[in-house]
């Protein structure tokens, strides 16, 4: 039809104009043919495109129409990549301009997906369309076809980050492939981002997303998106983070000395919160703590000048004397003095002579005096009375009853009426003598028999009672030590000192009970008597030990030391997250003084480590109190610590109670914990009670467990593990696993028990206990296994495999101690030394002399492992002797001289072990015990 209408146009005009041309064919398949380029000149205007062919994208399988307007225009054609395209393919619409009235033509064409794929020229797929009025043609622009899409991979992913706060954060993103371009728009935790709201974004370089300083807030998932008229597609989510590095907060005021009196210290602390680490972000380094030492003025209580001269007889017959609290007046807060600062009395002996005004002055005198006349004939009375009534005579108590079997001693009466006086300030003694005096009213042979009966004096070791008449009963008392040699008044120490005052015995019950009430020593100890060749001295199976040096005592002296560790609770109460490490030891007596120092060593329980842990050393005071001796890192010339993974090696030159203290630092801190598993049958045969014990890893510690189960006839099950327990306030969990299911039973919801963390981390010394009760369904079942979990919530666990028989004659026995030095627990003399006296008088002899390369001593530290604090040996007067001795505390059980001997053949000054001395050296007399331990 429109190949019709065009020829029937093309006659018109043909016969209007009076000229012949013709059009090429346009219905055949032969395209090339070009329509020819311009009409023949007609009145009129060029035709004038109203609306030309767009650019246009083929969306999957889709066609797209392209359009072209003109006007006037007698025909419209598109041609394609330069070839005409078949006018069947083109849609026509014709109209009239209603202003111009000229001639509106309007054609559609449809471009396929095929036919531009199908197309292989050096540019795009275009179209134009070129339409024709009476003046000639026109030619629209050309519109580019191309295939969209949209391709499924990124070209580059954004990538996570960790920013600090502050910071400068870039993503980068490159889009997939596509036509036409995809744009890009980025999502925050799948929120989209406007950058034109917040000015501290950027999305505008090159589709990247730029945030100029990290706030908190840009913290999250960060997602490209991008799209085009094919698809969206979404890139892998970056999580950026933004973190907060900490820092410190200022230092608070130092804190009030410690000590109120002499040397102490002060500390001042900082937080972490300034800001406080968020986000991952690094802890503060440095020192959350800082601690000084102070001295604290002690306070000076105030005394009484002696009295002053009587003054002149006054009128009224007195005369006066004064006295001023200035010998000397208190001081640094001390007391004022107590007690009058005036004094008056009669100057005439009585004999003043005073006129009497009135009458009533002599009645009150004379009623005065009759009534002190009164009370005297009273009370002279009420005493009369009471002893005619006293059931008490010599001979009513036969003495021979109460003294049958015991040795006798001599007696001190104290005043009646005193009660139990204990007393544990007071210096302990091993023979000292308790009295006890007053009345004991023994009514009938019940009560002789109550007095011998072992019960009664079962509270109190070695007791010995002598009746000297019906009115006197004496106690003495003597405690014993474990471990001793030859005791002397006065010198070994005691739990406390105790003095007992009058106690009725009328009544059985109150007896029994005073004396029940009356506590045993609560110390381990040990006593020996060292001379000038000094030794060693051993709680056994503790791990404390005290060495006393060659020359410590002066020649031709003796001395009873002792060696004393307290079991029950300690008077030392840590402050805060402060631990107790190791026993509250005592040596002594404390009013000794050695002319070198020895060697005290404690066992500990913490992990070593300066990072995470600040130990103190610290001694008890004649008051009772504790004072700081030095922190452990100090450098000091007053006492020197070493410390070793389970024991700290102190160098003292005064006796006295000594303890560790730990102070962690960090959430790191480790306390070293010792678990171990005790059993026994229970009063029920079916019942077998398994006992869970933690406590500090130290022999002492587990010296108490063993002591207590051995009692309960408890047998350790499965050899200890040790568990580091971390400051970080998790709790401790307990559980009982694997039980045989047919065989033993276990009470539900008992099987594990969680124990707060406060509880195990600031226990003290006291062994942190977890009880289990299993039951048997028959007799029959002799044999237990199953686990034992212990573990710190976020920390360490360990595991101990239970394989027992519950019947004591078939269990194996597992050894307790590590070192059997229950045999020598004091040593004297030369056999208690491990380097032969002889070679350690070359050593120092060769080691203290200077050379040109410094101070040889040195060096022996050094290979020694002893690098810190050396200024302390220097004030020595022998320093070789002095780290020679922290040698021998070190080794006291290995005894390694082989490794002594490297040292000094490292340092170049002797090329022969100590190991191989001569045979005439070692064969001397005091060094066969020596010889005989291996050395």
């Amino acid at each position: 039809m429109v190949f019709n209408q065009l020829h029937e146009m093309i006659q018109r005009v043909q016969q209007h104009e009076k000229c012949v041309f013709s059009f090429p064919s346009l219905s055949g398949n032969d395209n090339s043919e070009a329509l020819p380029e311009s009409i023949p000149s007609a009145p009129g205007t060029l035709p004038h495109f109203m609306e030309e062919p767009d650019d246009a994208y083929i969306i999957k399988s889709n066609p797209i129409v392209l359009r072209c307007k003109a006007m006037p225009a007698m025909q419209i054609f598109f041609k394609c990549n330069g070839e005409w395209v078949h006018q069947n393919e083109h849609v026509s619409e014709e109209s009239m301009d209603e202003t111009t009235g000229l001639k509106v033509r309007e054609v559609f064409i449809n471009v396929t997906r095929q036919q531009v794929e199908d197309f292989h020229g050096p540019e795009d797929y275009w179209c134009q369309c070129v339409a024709w009025s009476h003046l000639g043609t026109s030619k629209s622009r050309k519109a580019s076809v191309r295939i969209a899409y949209l391709r499924k991979n990124f070209e580059q992913d954004p990538q996570g980050k960790e920013v600090p706060i502050e910071g400068m954060i870039v993503l980068h993103c490159r889009p997939p492939e596509g036509v036409p371009a995809a744009e890009v728009e980025w999502l925050k935790n799948e929120e989209p981002i406007d950058s034109n709201l917040d000015e501290n974004i950027d999305t505008r370089a090159d589709h990247n997303l730029i945030i100029r300083q990290a706030r908190l807030s840009d913290s999250g998932n960060y997602t490209c998106m991008a799209a085009n008229i094919v698809a969206k597609r979404r890139s892998m989510s970056a999580t950026v983070v933004v973190y907060v590095n900490g820092g410190w907060s200022s230092w608070t005021e130092w804190s009030n000395c410690n000590a109120r009196c002499g040397r102490g210290w002060q500390k001042r602390s900082r937080t972490c919160t300034n800001p406080a680490p968020l986000n991952g972000g690094a802890f503060c380094e440095g020192m959350s703590v800082q601690k000084i030492t102070c001295t604290s003025l002690c306070p000076v209580d105030g005394n009484w000048e002696v009295w002053s001269e009587w003054s002149v007889c006054s009128p009224e017959c007195e005369h006066l004397r004064v006295r001023e609290c200035i010998a000397p007046p208190p001081r640094n807060g001390g007391k004022y003095c107590e007690g009058l600062s005036q004094e008056s009395e009669n100057c005439t002996e009585g004999l003043c002579i005073q006129d009497i005004e009135t009458a009533s002055d002599i009645a009150l005198y004379s009623g005065l005096g009759a009534a002190v006349i009164a009370v005297a004939v009273l009370v002279v009375g009420v005493t009369l009375y009471r002893r005619s009534q006293s059931e008490y005579g010599v001979d009513v108590i036969d003495s021979s009853a109460l003294t049958g079997g015991f040795q006798t001693f001599n007696f001190k009466t104290v005043r009646q009426g005193n009660s139990l006086l204990l007393n544990s300030s007071m210096q302990p003694d091993l023979t000292v003598s308790r009295t006890y005096s007053g009345p004991i009213c023994l009514q009938d042979p019940m009560d002789k028999e109550l007095m011998t009966e072992s019960s009664l004096f079962n509270p109190l070791s070695d007791i010995k009672v002598k009746v000297q008449s019906s009115f006197m009963v004496s106690l003495g008392v003597t405690e014993r030590a474990e471990y001793h040699g030859k005791a002397h008044s006065g010198t070994f120490p005691h739990g406390n000192n105790r003095a007992f005052g009058t106690i009725q015995a009328r009544n059985k019950a109150t007896y029994i009970q005073n004396l029940s009430s009356i506590s045993t020593t609560s110390e381990l100890k040990t006593t020996a008597i060292f001379g000038h060749l000094g030794g060693r001295l051993v709680v056994p199976n503790t791990g404390v030990s005290l060495l006393i040096p060659h020359g410590a005592i002066p020649e031709e002296s003796s001395w009873e030391i002792y060696l004393a560790i307290t079991q029950k609770e300690s008077s030392l109460q840590p402050e805060g997250t402060d631990v107790l490490l190791g026993p509250e030891v005592t040596c002594g007596p404390s009013d000794l003084s050695v002319s070198t120092p020895f060697a005290l060593t404690i066992p500990h329980c913490a992990e070593v480590s300066s990072e995470h842990w600040n130990i103190h050393l610290k001694k008890r005071t004649q008051q009772g109190k504790w004072e700081e001796v030095m922190s452990v890192e100090e450098e000091t010339t007053s006492c020197y610590c070493l410390l070793d993974p389970y024991a700290c090696h102190i160098l003292l030159n005064s006796f006295g109670t000594y303890a560790l203290i730990g102070e962690p630092i960090s959430d790191c801190a480790i306390r070293q914990l010792k678990v171990a598993v005790f059993g026994c049958l229970s009063c029920n045969s079916l019942d077998y009670n398994l006992r869970v014990y933690c406590m500090d890893n130290t022999p002492c510690a587990f010296q108490e467990v063993v002591s207590d189960e051995r009692l309960q006839g408890g047998q350790l099950l499965e050899e200890p593990k040790l568990l580091h327990f971390k400051g970080n306030t998790f709790s401790l969990q307990i559980s009982v696993l694997d039980i045989p299911p047919f065989l033993w039973r276990i009470k539900p919801f008992t099987a594990c028990q969680e124990v707060p963390f406060s509880r195990v981390w600031c226990s003290g010394q006291k062994p942190l206990h977890c009880a289990f009760s299993l039951e048997r369904y028959t007799p029959a079942t002799t044999q237990l296994s199953c686990k034992i979990c212990v573990r710190q919530v976020k920390g360490h666990e360990q595991i101990l495999q239970i394989q027992t028989s519950i019947l004591e004659n078939e269990r194996e026995t597992i050894a307790f101690f590590a070192h059997d030095d229950s045999n020598f627990p004091a040593q004297m003399g030369p056999k208690a030394f491990k380097i032969p006296y002889s070679i350690r008088q070359r050593i120092c002899a060769t080691f203290d002399t200077p050379n040109a390369k410094g101070k040889d001593w040195q060096m022996l530290a050094q290979k020694n492992s002893i690098n810190r604090n050396l200024s302390y040996f220097a004030t020595q007067s022998s320093p070789s002797a002095v780290i020679l001795d922290l040698w021998e505390a070190r080794h006291q059980h290995d005894g390694d001289l082989d490794s002594l001997a490297c040292a000094l053949e490292e340092i170049g000054r002797t090329h022969s072990k100590i190991s191989d001395i001569t045979e005439t050296e070692i064969e001397e007399p005091d060094f066969n015990y020596s010889r005989q331990n291996g050395l």
